[in-house]
């Protein structure tokens, strides 16, 4: 595409966004939202709370519910930290504890006992 036709398809998408953007701006329910919102969010600074904390107290079982330490978990990729396991064998009493399946005493176990039994010795720790 030429520079000239790019500039005009451009100028032509801004024409079109600015006419959406003016029809909104005179949407009532548009208005209602935005003074909700601005409410909204006077309320949370005068109570000091989060978007999160809002959230928690309205959905307790949503997904973005706020850590119960205090302090912040910083994730640095895609992956969810895996938690702690504790399997306690209840043949000899040994107890393991591991983030992942790929323990050398627990692989051990579901070779033995299988691993649906294995995994009904599990307790999550954290």
């Amino acid at each position: 595409m030429s520079l000239i036709n790019e500039y005009r398809a451009t100028e032509e998408a801004i024409k079109e966004l600015q006419a959406r953007l003016q029809n909104l701006q005179q949407d009532d329910k548009l208005q209602k939202e935005l003074e909700f919102e601005g409410k909204l969010r006077t309320l949370m600074g005068e109570y000091q709370k989060s978007l999160r904390d809002i959230i928690a107290l309205l959905d307790p079982d949503s997904k973005l519910k706020a850590p119960r330490g205090g302090a912040a978990v910083k994730t640095t990729g895609t992956k969810r930290a895996r938690k702690v396991k504790q399997y306690k064998n209840p043949h000899n009493g040994e107890i393991i504890e591991t983030k992942g399946g790929n323990h050398k005493t627990l692989k051990e176990w579901k070779a033995k006992w299988g691993g649906d039994e294995v995994e009904s010795w599990a307790t999550l720790l954290g």
